[in-house]
């Protein structure tokens, strides 16, 4: 069924006449416009779409079934007149989109507000078939851009080093966008699960830590691998790897239609609290990726979204030792009707640079 003919649907258990959307990713969900400005109104009858001068062309090409109108003069201003055109009294708006001084001048120009959260999200959770195939292909260029990678890894490196060559190693495997700033970790720096990539120089007996991602027409991928450079004096290092790679596929085991998504997070968790490691994962197991590289479902404790067929998401345990370094795996999968379908295929054995 059409987006635009689910949203409408939702207007009357809403208790709503109108629903205005201004968040971007959900704009192109909808309408398939991926220009950088414009906002869309579901009405009772006809949807209206609106964006600026540079889009005019941009927007006949890109969408369809809409109405379109040309943006003039002050925004809140046309947003009133389109509400007074088709006899919207109160107007629903994305709760987390529209910004405080944009809600005062909607609430000057008398119109009825209420805000409401996740209305696009939850949709954008369920995956069709071509959102599915982006993702693949954007799995497929962040893995290509790393296996390139790995012969670049050595000790005199510089972190900052690696991270520009993964970012320009994913440009060549076609990706127009980088979805986050590549994160490369060494030694005592992997230990801090978002650190920035910096001039450290790896050297023998540190983990690596590695997250990217690649992009196929807007859609995103998310991957982490963990190295180490030298077999000597492994240790500890080696436990705590081994002991996320367990977790990771406890989490993924765990993956089914019908589940809360806190089970998946308990799966991981537990393992690694009752490997004497539960103080060193503080971060949730996983997120959904799509034309966002966070999105809905969150895998976490604190997360009440509930799985089903189609979600795609990350599961990415982690332990991070102050001092000695830390160890993330994230792959990617979709929830199936038996259970999860990695669709991350780089390997997960521990891969020693010597």
């Amino acid at each position: 069924m059409l987006k635009k003919t689910v949203l409408r649907k939702k207007l009357p258990e809403l208790h709503i006449d109108g629903l205005l959307i201004t968040d971007l990713n959900n704009l192109r969900y909808i309408t398939g416009f991926t220009g950088s400005s414009g906002f869309l109104i579901v009405t009772r009858s006809a949807p209206v779409f609106v964006t600026d001068f540079r889009y005019q062309e941009q927007a006949k090409k890109q969408v369809h079934g809409f109405k379109i109108i040309i943006e003039k003069g002050e925004r809140t201003g046309l947003i009133k007149d389109i509400a007074s055109e088709y006899g919207i009294k109160k107007l629903g708006f994305e709760d987390n989109s529209i910004s405080y001084r944009t809600y005062k001048r909607l609430l000057k120009n008398k119109l009825k507000l209420k805000a409401l959260p996740n209305i696009a999200e939850d949709l954008r959770m369920i995956k069709s078939a071509e959102e599915l195939f982006c993702i693949r292909e954007a799995v497929k260029r962040a893995e290509s851009a790393f296996r390139k990678l790995l012969s670049f890894i050595k000790p005199g490196v510089t972190e900052l080093a690696l991270a520009m060559k993964l970012e320009s190693l994913l440009k060549e495997s076609g990706c127009k966008m980088i979805p986050f700033g590549v994160i490369v970790a060494s030694g005592q720096n992997s230990a801090l699960p978002h650190a920035r990539p910096s001039n450290t120089k790896l050297k023998k007996g540190d983990l690596v830590l590695f997250d990217w991602g690649g992009e196929y027409e807007g859609y995103f991928s998310d991957i982490s691998r963990t190295v180490f450079l030298s077999a000597a004096c492994m240790g500890q290092r080696v436990e705590i790897y081994n002991l996320a790679l367990k977790a990771q596929d406890a989490a993924v085991k765990a993956v089914k239609p019908g589940i809360k998504a806190d089970i998946i997070d308990k799966a991981a968790r537990n393992f690694i609290k009752q490997g004497g490691y539960g103080d060193y994962f503080g971060h949730g197991t996983g997120h959904g990726v799509g034309l966002a590289v966070h999105e809905k479902p969150f895998i976490s404790w604190r997360s009440n979204d509930k799985i089903e067929k189609g979600m795609v998401f990350t599961v990415e345990p982690g332990i991070y030792l102050p001092g000695l370094g830390g160890v993330r795996i994230e792959d990617m999968v979709v929830a199936g009707r038996g259970g999860a379908e990695v669709l991350t295929t780089l390997p997960k054995k521990l891969h020693i640079i010597n």
